[in-house]
C-alpha cells in the first residue's frame, strides 16, 4: 500500500507510463515505469549516503533542479503534443525512448525530490512518516507508515513494481477494445506534463 501511494497518483510519471503504454504497448509502459523506479532506488541509496541530507541544505541546487525538471516536463509535453497530432499509432518508431526518459525526469522531478528530502530520508530510521504530506496538508494523516525496517523498503518497491505491471496493462487492455483511446491519452499526457512544468517554474522563479 505504501508503494502504491507513492506510484498511483495522477502525475508526469504516470502521465509517460500512459503515453508509451498505448503508442508501442505493455512492454513500452513497463520499461518506462521502470526508469522512474530506477531513480527511486538511485535516489534511495543517496539518502542511505546522505546525500540527500546535502542537497537539502542547498536550496539553490535544489531550486536549480526543479527548473531543469520543468524543463524537461514542457519539452516531453510537446513531443506527447506532437506524436497525437501526427496519428502516432503509424507514426511512431518500434523503439521505446521510454526508460531513460523516465530515469532522466524522474532524478529531477519535483515530487520525487521533495519526497525522498523529506519522508524518503525517514525510511531509514526508527519512527513513522507521513507519506504523501509532502505532496499537500491536505492529504496529511491518509497514509501513515511505521520505518525504519527492511520490510517497508522491500514492500515500498513491491508496490511501485505492481503499479508500473498493472497500469500500462490495463491501458494496454483498454486501447485494444477502443482506438480513440490513443489520442486522448498522448494530448492528457501533454497536458498533464505541461501543466506541471509551468507549475514548476513559476514556483520557483516567483
Amino acid at each position: 500500500m505504501f508503494g502504491l501511494a507513492l506510484a498511483a497518483p495522477p502525475g508526469p510519471m504516470n502521465a509517460i507510463i500512459a503515453e508509451e503504454s498505448v503508442l508501442r504497448g505493455w512492454r513500452a509502459g513497463f520499461k518506462t515505469g521502470l526508469g522512474a523506479m530506477t531513480a527511486d532506488v538511485v535516489f534511495f541509496f543517496f539518502a542511505l549516503w546522505g546525500i540527500v541530507t546535502f542537497v537539502r541544505e542547498l536550496p539553490a541546487l535544489r531550486e536549480a533542479m526543479f527548473l531543469v525538471g520543468g524543463g524537461l516536463m514542457l519539452y516531453f509535453a510537446y513531443g506527447a503534443a506532437r506524436s497525437a497530432r501526427t496519428q502516432f499509432q503509424r507514426a511512431a518508431t518500434p523503439d521505446s525512448r521510454g526508460f531513460s526518459k523516465a530515469f532522466v525526469l524522474s532524478l529531477t522531478n519535483p515530487y520525487q525530490i521533495l519526497f525522498w528530502l523529506t519522508a524518503g530520508v525517514g525510511l531509514l530510521t526508527p519512527g513513522t512518516v507521513d507519506v504523501l504530506s509532502y505532496a499537500s496538508d491536505s492529504l496529511s494523516d491518509i497514509v501513515v507508515v511505521e520505518t525504519g525496517s527492511a520490510a517497508l523498503v522491500v514492500g515500498l518497491f513491491c508496490g511501485v513494481a505492481g503499479w508500473i505491471v498493472g497500469f500500462p496493462a490495463a491501458l494496454t487492455a483498454a486501447k485494444s477494445k477502443t482506438e480513440a483511446l490513443t489520442p486522448i491519452v498522448a494530448y492528457g499526457s501533454a497536458v498533464v506534463l505541461g501543466g506541471f512544468g509551468v507549475y514548476f517554474i513559476v514556483d520557483v522563479l516567483v
